[in-house]
């Protein structure tokens, strides 16, 4: 039957349409509950935040709320949109990488002897802090929107910490929420005393006429205080790697326990781990989403007396040219509840592009780790490592897709950290450059690299580790020249670590780095594995070996006068 004109469904007045109760339509609903939900919520904590200095007759705390909410305050406050997955695609402004020139450490009593202060680590006096602190809740206190996320660091209860986010976006705590582990209803209503709290104030800027501070951002840890502080950057790794740090100096220095920049996951059917150090753009992440093993974590872990256990509670991945294909698990984690941070994205149907570098390579996502199929929950594992994997992205070409190290050769390229830097990952870097980053950790070291490179050695030697270096970095030529390894062989040798084929495979020397070279390995070609077959231009090959052995040789110079004769000896040699 055909409906008279005036009685088509679409003219029907919106007022009246039966499915849907009036007073949900009412645009402030949701918020009138809101109000009345947090205000109940944060009951006792009221005293803490009063003497923390914040002005709690303005301002409106959030606490831990719920994802959907964090949604809603993101898009209507921030600019953020829903991609067509379900993500919460979000840009953190002019900053759009981490600011490790900005970061400081307070020069105090506590912790001043224990500190490897350089160009890592900067000094702060106490009095600075102390303004940066104020500044940062001045300013929060103008914010209409104070949002509070209580999580824990650390899968292991013996040796996590309780950590207090205070923000002004929405997007940070989402973020955050992200990343810390999440308390069960019962464990935040116990929560009680952070043992450490951020301040996170990035839309801010510091005052640069403050002593010290050398331009308007300002990234702050206080180890007495147990406080970070951060004014003008609103990118949200600065939060992570600042909970990083301060594991990287709780775990050594007051639980004995080894924190490492690490991704870990473990076997489904024998149990075996591994341990996977490398720096951003290395593939840490990515070779440790493998479909036949649960995923630990993706990148910060305790080696500790019983096991391993991750530091976070999500991954925070890189996005660049990520496809369903290459990398399903993390493609498929990026639904609702995940952060997008800085992805360009289709205006029609709001799918994101992630080969468009147009804001920046460093296009990040930041998702729960139960978001991948295979991770293990908790992230958390009473056995030690059976093999300990490197990774390297060397864009010299030089370096062999996988060498076996001796456990002085371990401690030596633990140590040096050699990598490139790819484009992305810091502000202003827009082609690799070639870096040593010592114990693969150096922007978050915060203790004499030698520790954690002597405490890695004694556990690797009480517990028989096998250590591996592998290159994910060019072959057959250098950056320019030569092609990236290709994935596919490198998950093939990944796999034949974890088989135990590859402790059992022929080997040969690789001359001036004095590397262990497998001479076959099933579906990898044969030239590749070993460089000087891979290279067309001999010569060049020859040339390029030199000059990275050299730069090898002048960083190490640093660490030479602390570390034992055998490790010295186990770099590379120039005739």
């Amino acid at each position: 039957m055909v409906l008279p004109h005036h009685q088509t469904p679409h003219h029907t007045p919106h007022h009246q349409t039966p499915y849907v109760t009036p007073h949900i339509l009412h645009k402030n609903y949701a918020q009138a509950h809101d109000a009345e939900a947090f205000g109940n919520m944060i009951g006792r904590d009221l005293d803490y935040f009063s003497q923390a200095g914040f002005d709690m007759d303005k301002i409106y705390l959030k606490r831990n709320a719920p994802v959907a909410q964090l949604y809603e305050d993101a898009i209507r406050n921030e600019g953020a949109i829903i991609s067509s997955s379900g993500a919460l695609i979000n840009f953190s402004g002019k900053k759009t990488g981490r600011s490790p020139k900005d970061k400081r450490i307070v020069y105090e009593d506590t912790s001043k002897d224990d500190i490897w202060w350089g160009s890592v680590n900067i000094k702060m006096d106490e009095h600075t802090f102390e303004i940066n602190r104020e500044r940062a809740i001045d300013y929060l206190n103008t914010r209409d929107n104070v949002y509070v996320f209580d999580g824990y660091a650390g899968w292991d209860p013996r040796y996590r910490i309780k950590v207090r986010v205070i923000c002004a976006r929405a997007y940070h705590a989402l973020f955050m929420n992200n990343m810390l582990i999440r308390p069960t209803e019962e464990e935040l209503i116990d929560f009680g005393e952070p043992d450490f709290i951020i301040y996170n104030a990035g839309q801010f800027p510091a005052n640069r006429f403050t002593k010290g501070m050398s331009s308007t951002t300002s990234v702050e840890i206080n180890f007495k205080r147990m406080e970070m502080v951060i004014l003008g950057t609103e990118y949200a790794g600065e939060m992570k790697k600042g909970v990083f740090s301060v594991m990287h100096y709780l775990q050594p220095v007051k639980f004995g326990q080894l924190s490492l920049h690490s991704s870990a996951n473990v076997s489904m059917k024998d149990g075996d781990v591994t341990l996977f150090f490398g720096l951003s753009g290395t593939g840490k992440t990515t070779l440790s989403a493998d479909p036949n093993r649960l995923l630990i974590g993706d990148d910060e872990h305790v080696w500790s007396d019983t096991g391993v256990f991750n530091i976070e509670g999500g991954c925070y991945a890189k996005c660049i040219n990520l496809s369903a294909e290459k990398e399903p698990e993390i493609f498929n984690a990026i639904r609702f509840g995940s952060i997008l941070e800085n992805v360009v994205y289709s205006p029609t149907n709001r799918t994101p592009d992630y080969d468009d570098v147009g804001i920046t390579e460093n296009t990040r996502c930041a998702y729960p780790i139960e978001f991948i199929p295979n991770a293990k929950i908790p992230c958390i594992v009473d056995r030690q490592p059976s093999n300990i994997i490197m990774l390297t992205c060397d864009a010299f070409g030089v370096l062999p897709p996988v060498s076996k190290l001796t456990p002085e050769q371990a401690s030596y390229h633990f140590l040096a950290g050699y990598t490139s830097k790819t484009p992305g990952t810091e502000d202003g870097v827009l082609e690799p450059i070639p870096t040593f980053s010592t114990c693969y950790s150096a922007p978050f070291i915060v203790l004499h690299p030698g520790r954690y490179a002597e405490m890695l050695a004694d556990r690797m030697s009480k517990h028989k580790v096998n250590c591996w270096l592998i290159n994910t970095g060019w072959t057959g030529g250098k950056f320019g020249t030569g092609k990236r390894c290709p994935l596919k062989y490198t998950r093939a040798i990944v796999d034949a670590i974890h088989a135990g084929e590859l402790a059992k495979a022929n080997f040969e020397s690789f001359g001036t780095f004095g590397l262990s070279i497998p001479t076959g390995i099933e579906g990898v070609p044969r030239e590749l594995l070993n460089p000087s077959l891979a290279w067309p231009d001999k010569e060049a090959f020859q040339r390029e070996v030199r000059k990275l052995a050299g730069m090898f040789q002048k960083a190490f110079a640093l660490y030479e006068k602390d570390v034992a004769e055998s490790v010295r000896l186990a770099g590379p040699r120039v005739a």
